[in-house]
């Protein structure tokens, strides 16, 4: 995907969680952000088996035509046909993803310091985080604000960045002008009982930003 196609899918990523979804289901909550606006999904769900991933990625996949991207799980990314996959610190190594994936398969990494940033140079995008303190992620580290963001932004060599970590409507605009491509969201879209409404909000903040012309 063209860093230009890949930074416009990243506007506004939902991304799930295992405490914040609770019952519900995740896909039919990932649809009704895209139908709200969201512009990209991340699938993660932490207390998931490889198998109920695989089939939640597949369902996605059939419903909706905006990338799916699944956190953690390389394998299952891959055996589902996902647009690519998100890797933390912990989980397989981006330079080895890179090695072993396919053509057009977006690697994405968590990145919260300049260690983790040295360690993600392979990656096709970076999550920066957390902009706040978020409870969604407890080794997340301390908030980085906008400008521990912008530190770590100027060490992505311009590939696209998103913020993530308690993400609210209002930081669209400063994460924006600080040269990230979009937000990645998870109790912001939701925690809120109509997701979709929710998602939209986060857009609209971003249609506040200045015209450049």
């Amino acid at each position: 995907m063209a860093t230009e196609n890949l930074a416009a899918s990243l506007r506004l990523v939902a991304v799930t969680d295992d405490s914040v979804l609770g019952r519900r289901d995740p896909v039919a909550l990932l649809l009704a952000a895209v139908l709200g606006g969201a512009t990209a999904i991340q699938l993660r769900l932490k207390q998931a088996s490889p198998r109920e991933l695989l089939l939640l990625t597949r369902r996605l996949l059939a419903g909706t035509s905006v990338p799916v991207i699944v956190n953690d799980r390389f394998d299952v990314a891959l055996a589902a046909g996902a647009r690519g996959v998100h890797l933390g610190a912990d989980d397989l190594p981006v330079d080895r993803a890179r090695r072993i994936a396919p053509a057009g398969f977006v690697i994405g990494a968590s990145v919260g310091d300049a260690e983790e940033a040295a360690r993600a140079g392979a990656a096709d995008y970076w999550g920066i985080g957390p902009w706040r303190a978020t409870g969604t992620k407890a080794d997340a580290g301390p908030a980085l604000g906008e400008d521990g963001f912008a530190r770590l932004l100027a060490l992505a060599g311009g590939r696209p960045c998103v913020a993530i970590g308690a993400v609210r409507p209002e930081d669209v605009p400063v994460v924006r002008r600080a040269g990230g491509a979009g937000v990645a969201v998870v109790s912001g879209i939701f925690a809120d009982p109509d997701p979709a409404a929710a998602a939209r909000r986060y857009l609209t903040s971003e249609a506040s930003l200045p015209s450049t012309r």
